[in-house]
């Protein structure tokens, strides 16, 4: 017999720690209010054990079903999303959920949209739907406008992700400004990193200091991108005379071997390190610099200055209200909008609403089931 709607569980399906920190808000209230619920990680990038501290860190409860399925590196999306599609369906398939969430542009979003579309009475929500670089090389790009296009909820952290959307032909009855749900995450994480975090381990007290970070494909797999990013990064600490601290991704220090690069000086590498430890550096820094798409709006609502190391950015409220400059990748080009960033006030108003999104998402996915 079928169960009633009720009583049907919400899968959360993620696979990286910032999909993870963005759904923190949504896990903690599902946990809290002992909705029906499962979560389902794919192991998109780290491994079972570093994901445990991970989560015990951020006081979250441990997933139902890690799957470990790792990117091989390279640009085999295809292999990649297959793998995680066919287990995230097997499970999907035993648990019958009534809803599932995915969050972001991951290949995980993009496996879970699929095996979620294709099965009969499973609801899909899309968390921080409708953002668009609008550039079609980038492999996020394609995965947020398909799970968009899949999805019966898509819940829109700005009203400018929301007339995006509605300009695409989605359906306005789909479609809800929720906020993002980064603003509970930095509200609910900034707590636990005040009392677990000591910024004495990378900086002297009162020491000044840089921040940036570094990842994305279109920047690091190429020399005639890297090396120029990191001129302009070399410029930048010499002209303010201030250290960058830079948590360097493991795959990053590949690159620079592969491309006979080596950081230049002024550059301070730093170990990986957690959220907590990332936003309490962040909250701190003089100025960030990075070519993360969260990170940009991390920095708007810490009101830290940003410099984006990309050409484009969907995240384009972070520059709509005085935060971020998109600088490229030209050396001249780093160091004048790293001039100009440095110098603003830091009063511009947090475009991403009240902290208030996971709730939102939780209640709009509870009314759809009937709940």
């Amino acid at each position: 017999m079928k169960r009633h709607r009720k009583s049907r569980k919400i899968a959360v399906v993620f696979g990286t720690r910032p999909e993870i920190i963005k759904l923190s808000s949504v896990i903690r209230l599902l946990h809290r209010t002992r909705r029906p619920y499962f979560m389902i990680h794919t192991g998109q990038h780290y491994s079972y054990e570093m994901d445990r501290v991970f989560f015990r860190d951020l006081e979250l409860p441990q997933p139902h079903h890690q799957l470990s399925v790792r990117s091989s590196g390279g640009n085999r999306h295809g292999e990649h999303t297959g793998r995680m599609l066919e287990e995230i369906e097997r499970i999907l398939i035993a648990e019958n959920p009534g809803a599932v969430l995915v969050q972001g542009d991951t290949n995980s979003v993009l496996a879970g949209s699929l095996a979620a579309a294709k099965l009969p009475g499973v609801k899909l929500g899309h968390v921080e739907a409708g953002l668009r670089s609008y550039d079609r090389q980038m492999p996020e790009e394609i995965n947020r406008i398909v799970s968009d296009h899949l999805s019966d909820h898509l819940f829109a952290p700005t009203e400018g992700a929301r007339r995006t959307l509605l300009d695409e032909g989605i359906d306005r009855k789909k479609v809800l400004v929720t906020g993002n749900t980064i603003v509970d995450a930095l509200q609910e994480n900034l707590r636990l990193a005040k009392k677990k975090v000591a910024l004495s381990r990378w900086v002297p007290k009162g020491g000044k200091y840089f921040l940036m970070t570094l990842h994305r494909q279109e920047n690091v797999d190429h020399r005639s991108a890297l090396a120029p990013i990191l001129e302009g990064l070399r410029r930048v600490s010499a002209a303010f005379r201030t250290p960058i601290l830079f948590p360097i991704h493991p795959r990053t220090v590949g690159r620079l071997k592969h491309l006979g690069l080596s950081l230049p000086e002024g550059i301070r590498p730093v170990e990986p390190v957690g959220f907590l430890e990332f936003i309490r550096l962040e909250e701190h820094a003089e100025l960030i610099l990075s070519d993360s798409g969260g990170v940009q709006e991390e920095a708007c609502i810490l009101r830290v200055p940003c410099v984006t190391l990309r050409t484009t950015t969907e995240r384009p409220e972070t520059v709509e209200v005085g935060a971020n400059a998109i600088a490229g990748r030209e050396p001249e080009a780093i160091l004048r909008l790293a001039r100009r960033m440095i110098a603003v006030k830091r009063n511009w108003r947090n475009p991403f609403g009240d902290g208030k999104s996971g709730r939102r998402i939780v209640n709009a996915v509870e009314k759809g089931l009937g709940g």
